[in-house]
C-alpha cells in the first residue's frame, strides 16, 4: 500500500478521505519517522546476526547466536515486547519486519548449521580411518569339543526314531547302580579296585544305566531314551582308558519287543552313524543286566571291511554292548516281564568319536589343545 503523509497541503480532511479512498495510507510524519528507525534497527540487528553466524566455527557457537538474537531474551524478542509502546495500526507492520527478519535468521542458522555438522563428521570420519593394510588382533576363540559333536549326532539319530533324552545324577545310590541292574553283592564289578565308594551306599556312576532304573521305576509306558553322560571307573589312565569318560545307554521297554527290534534299531544307528554301506555284526556276550546279551562289531568304515591298520586287519570294529533287558530287572523296578519286554544297549561317547574322528590317543580329548580342537 503507498502512504502520503499529513501536512504540506493535506491536512484538509477532504482530501484525507479521497487519498484513502484511492487506495493511500494516510499517516504522521511520525509514523514514518519511527518505521525508518525500526527498520534500521532490524536491518542492524540482522547484519550483526548474520556477521556472527558466518563467524561461527562450532556448534555450540552457533547456539549461542541463536539464543543471543532469538531467545527468549534475545534482541528480537526485546523488539517484540516494545510492540506494545506502538500505536495499534502500526503494529502489523513491524510484526511483518520482525518476523521477515527472524525468518531470515533462521534460515541462515539452519544453513550453517548443516555445514557445520556435514564439516565435523568429515573430521570424525578423517579421525577414525582404519588403515586396512595394518595386522589385525586376531582373537583366540573356542571350538567344539570331538565328544559334544559326537553326542549332538548320536541324539539326533535316536531322536529322529522317536527317543527322548534324559540325564540323572552322577552320585548315585549302590541300589540303583548295582543291585536295581542284576547286579549282585559279590560281582566283581563292585569291587573297590574298579568303582569309586564315597561311603557303603553311595557311589560315583560306572554306567549311566541307573536312569534307566530310575526311569523304569516310575511304571510310564512305553519308554523309549538314551541317557548321555559321564561315568567313572579305577582305571589308570593311558592311551584307552580314563578314570572318567562318557557313556550313552538306550532302553526301550514296550510289549512284544524282541531282539529283531533290537537289531534293526542298531543296524539303522550304525548305518547313520558311519555311512549307509555300514554292516553290523552281533557276537554273543554276557552282561548281567541283560539275557540274551551280545557285542555289536561294525565292518570298517576305512577299508569296507577288507582289512586295513584301523581294524587291525579283521576287518570289523566293535562299537557297543547290548541285549534284551533281564526279566528280573524289570521285576525289581515294578514291571511284569511277561506283560512287557525290552533291550538296552550301551556306547562309550569317547569310542564312537575316536573312531569317527581316527584318534590314536583317548588322552587328547582332555588335554583341551586349542591346535587339536580346531581340527573338528
Amino acid at each position: 500500500m503507498r502512504s502520503v503523509s499529513e501536512g504540506h497541503g493535506l491536512e484538509d480532511t477532504a482530501y484525507r478521505a479521497k487519498a484513502k479512498a484511492q487506495g493511500f495510507r494516510v499517516c504522521s510524519l511520525t509514523t514514518i519517522w519511527k518505521e525508518k528507525i525500526m527498520k534500521e534497527r532490524l536491518q542492524a540487528i540482522r547484519e550483526e546476526a548474520m556477521k556472527q553466524i558466518q563467524q561461527s566455527d562450532a556448534l555450540e557457537k552457533l547456539n549461542d547466536v541463536r539464543v543471543a538474537f532469538l531467545g527468549k531474551k534475545g534482541e528480537l524478542t526485546a523488539v517484540l515486547k516494545s510492540m506494545k509502546d506502538v500505536a495499534p495500526e502500526e503494529r502489523p507492520m513491524v510484526g511483518q519486519m520482525v518476523n521477515e527478519t527472524r525468518a531470515a535468521i533462521e534460515d541462515f542458522l539452519e544453513e550453517t548449521k548443516k555445514k557445520l555438522e556435514s564439516a565435523a563428521r568429515e573430521a570424525q570420519l578423517k579421525a577414525e580411518v582404519i588403515d586396512v593394510t595394518l595386522p589385525a588382533k586376531k582373537n583366540n576363540v573356542g571350538h567344539r569339543h570331538p565328544n559334544t559333536i559326537a553326542l549332538e549326532e548320536v541324539e539326533r539319530i535316536f531322536i529322529g526314531m522317536g527317543y527322548e533324552v534324559i540325564e540323572g545324577p552322577e552320585v548315585e545310590y549302590d541300589l540303583y547302580n548295582f543291585e536295581k541292574l542284576n547286579i549282585p553283592a559279590n560281582h566283581p564289578a563292585k569291587d573297590e579296585q574298579d568303582t569309586f565308594y564315597i561311603n557303603k551306599e553311595i557311589v560315583l556312576r560306572t554306567q549311566t544305566s541307573p536312569v534307566q532304573a530310575r526311569i523304569m521305576e516310575k511304571g510310564k509306558l512305553p519308554i523309549r531314551m538314551i541317557s548321555p553322560g559321564r561315568v567313572f571307573r579305577s582305571d589308570e589312565v593311558d592311551a584307552t582308558h580314563s578314570p572318567s569318560f562318557h557313556q550313552i545307554e538306550g532302553l526301550v521297554i514296550d510289549k512284544n519287543i524282541t531282539f529283531a527290534d533290537l537289531k534293526g534299531t542298531l543296524e539303522e544307528f550304525a548305518r547313520e552313524l558311519f555311512g549307509p554301506e555300514t554292516k553290523t555284526k552281533f557276537r554273543p556276550h554276557h552282561f548281567p543286566f541283560t539275557e540274551p546279551s551280545a557285542e555289536v562289531d561294525v565292518s570298517c568304515f576305512k577299508c569296507g571291511g577288507k582289512g586295513c591298520r584301523f581294524c587291525k586287519g579283521s576287518g570289523w570294529i566293535e562299537i557297543l554292548g547290548c541285549g534284551m533287558v533281564h526279566p528280573h530287572v524289570l521285576e525289581m523296578c515294578g514291571i511284569d516281564p511277561n506283560e512287557y519286554t525290552g533291550f538296552a544297549f550301551g556306547v562309550g561317547l569317547e569310542r564312537i568319536a575316536l573312531l569317527k574322528y581316527e584318534i590314536d590317543d583317548m588322552r587328547l580329548l582332555y588335554e583341551n589343545d586349542i591346535r587339536f580342537l580346531k581340527q573338528f
